[in-house]
């Protein structure tokens, strides 16, 4: 069984302070067409949320805050979603990346354990996407310990652990939307 995890814990600096999964895209909030995509290729649902939980909860699913303090990045979120899930494996997402891949878990997790590895992240090309990954639950306390001491570089993380990085064709699949440019550009 897998958790899915939508990462929304950001404090949308490059948005001008607005919450990115909140943001109007193609006639719904961003974060809709994560949940969209991502929901029925996991078990169970969870979004990493540090503001607007309510807005987050109204989506209808658990609404999981950083356990640190200040906005600490994607891997206080990861940390987030391993504490709350139930199951052994848990994915991934942002959610600002609308067009995920509809086949984003069964291939992460095919060569999860097909190379018996601890992460399984998405690549384009030689771009690792590091958001969109599957782990291991067993990957906790490291990644508790690494967070304590201050870290907060997701490859930096990754460097004590097995990875795999799973190879993907579709660029835009992937595509973050970051500014208002970007959101209008792509709504388009």
């Amino acid at each position: 069984m897998i958790t899915g995890l939508i990462l929304a814990g950001g404090l949308g600096r490059r948005m001008g302070g607005r919450d990115k999964g909140l943001q109007p895209f193609r006639s719904q909030p961003m974060v809709a067409w994560s949940i969209q995509r991502l929901a029925p290729q996991v078990d169970a649902l969870l979004i990493n949320a540090n503001q607007n939980q309510e807005a987050y909860a109204a989506f209808g699913y658990a609404v999981v805050p950083d356990r640190l303090a200040g906005f600490a990045g994607p891997l206080a979120g990861l940390q987030a979603g391993l504490l709350a899930c139930e199951t052994g494996l848990l994915v991934t997402a942002p959610c600002d990346s609308p067009f995920l891949p509809v086949d984003l878990v069964e291939r992460l997790r095919a060569e999860l354990e097909a190379g018996k590895a601890d992460v399984a992240v998405a690549r384009t090309g030689t771009q690792v996407h590091p958001v969109f990954s599957l782990v291991r639950r067993e990957v906790l306390p490291g990644l508790t310990a690494f967070l304590e001491s201050g870290g907060r570089k997701i490859d930096a993380w990754y460097a004590a652990l097995r990875v795999v990085e799973v190879a993907f064709a579709d660029e835009r699949a992937f595509a973050n939307i970051n500014t208002l440019e970007e959101l209008k550009l792509l709504a388009s």
